[in-house]
């Protein structure tokens, strides 16, 4: 993909590709929008991570940002590294490192990073430290507090390891249920991926008394009609690496959670999961998605076609913004939590009245509000 082909009246404002011989550095970095403020988005480290993957997700966070009221626009960087690079933690850190200070000239004035995948509050730290700038990232450790703002010994960096981004989830479930008339007492659900996203969104909506009857991960399904026990759950996966080893259950093939007698199915992991083969096997009521792009346009319109409610990505999950924010405004925690759920609330409220109000998808309305922001 050539920059041409997707630059348009929103962005690209910046591509910016660095390269390092000496120590083998290939990163790239798309500001996609800066119209609402400096770009934010996550740092990837994967083998295959090009110019046209990281315009996508730059693009998607100009619409996250916009529809969530931050004033932050759209970014996102990629490093080029190989499994041995990711997993030696030396090599990772010089590359980094070598990253942030080759940015330093845009940021955090023009871009604000944050972890992605195979990125974590170990590499946010890195970054910021090579940067001098605490504001140069978000998602640092838990203790690192910026002078301005931090007492001592209070918590305010804000690792995606709070799970912001489930609960921002299980809030959207929450409004989407109430949307269709469904209480989401003892309503069933299904979620797909049982990683940080999944986990805290299962925890969360098991708190408002939803049903959780099947998650996944890489090595199956747990299935239980009369429901699971998500502590028990949790607590199964970390000892025993997987859901597949909860005993209380059935065993199901990844693909057959999609098909499943449940009010509400949240693919919370993989991307293009619900395809052209199981669209029509969905039996949900309600599809929120928790990951990114976990099908197509199309298909989301085929679905609404069905009546099928679908929330969008960059509406369901945008709590890890969200969240990002809150850091780097220097606030704890509990004001974070506070402020992921009156936004979440609010934004998928807006774009579910508007979408019924206008007659289209979820998506176009979600899509309309975003592009007026930004333009205005």
């Amino acid at each position: 993909m050539e920059l041409e082909e997707f630059a348009d009246e929103f962005g690209p404002e910046y591509v910016v590709e660095v390269y390092d011989k000496k120590i083998g550095l290939n990163g790239i970095l798309i500001i996609d929008s800066t119209s609402l403020g400096p770009g934010k988005g996550g740092i990837r480290m994967t083998p295959t991570v090009d110019v046209a993957e990281v315009f996508r997700l730059a693009r998607t966070m100009t619409w996250k940002c916009a529809l969530a009221e931050l004033p932050f626009g759209g970014a996102k960087a990629g490093i080029k590294a190989s499994p041995e690079d990711i997993k030696n933690k030396v090599r990772k850190k010089v590359l980094i490192q070598a990253f942030s200070r080759a940015l330093k000239p845009l940021v955090p004035k023009l871009y604000i990073a944050g972890p992605d995948v195979n990125t974590g509050e170990q590499e946010m730290q890195w970054f910021f430290e090579a940067n001098g700038d605490w504001r140069a990232c978000t998602g640092k450790p838990a203790n690192v507090c910026m002078n301005l703002f931090g007492k001592k010994g209070e918590k305010c960096g804000i690792p995606h390891e709070y799970g912001s981004t489930g609960f921002g989830v299980a809030h959207a479930t929450v409004v989407a249920a109430k949307h269709i008339g469904l209480d989401i007492n003892g309503a069933t659900v299904a979620i797909e991926g049982f990683g940080n996203v999944g986990t805290f969104a299962s925890s969360y909506l098991d708190d408002f008394g939803a049903k959780i009857v099947a998650v996944s991960d890489s090595r199956g399904v747990a299935y239980n009609e009369k429901g699971l026990d998500v502590k028990k759950l949790v607590k199964v996966k970390e000892r025993a690496g997987s859901v597949v080893n909860y005993k209380s259950a059935k065993l199901l093939r990844n693909k057959e959670i999609f098909e499943l007698p449940v009010d509400v199915l949240i693919p919370a992991a993989l991307p293009d999961v619900i395809t052209k083969e199981n669209m029509d096997k969905i039996k949900a009521r309600i599809v929120v998605e928790a990951g990114n792009i976990p099908t197509t346009p199309e298909i989301e319109a085929i679905l609404h076609k069905r009546g099928v409610l679908v929330v969008p990505d960059f509406v369901a999950n945008a709590g890890g913004v969200i969240s990002s924010y809150a850091e780097y405004r220097g606030q704890n925690p509990k004001r974070m939590f506070e402020l992921v759920e009156k936004k979440i609330k609010k934004n998928v409220k807006l774009v579910l009245d508007r979408a019924g109000k206008e007659d289209v998808k979820p998506r176009d309305a979600a899509l309309r509000i975003a592009q007026e922001r930004v333009r205005k």
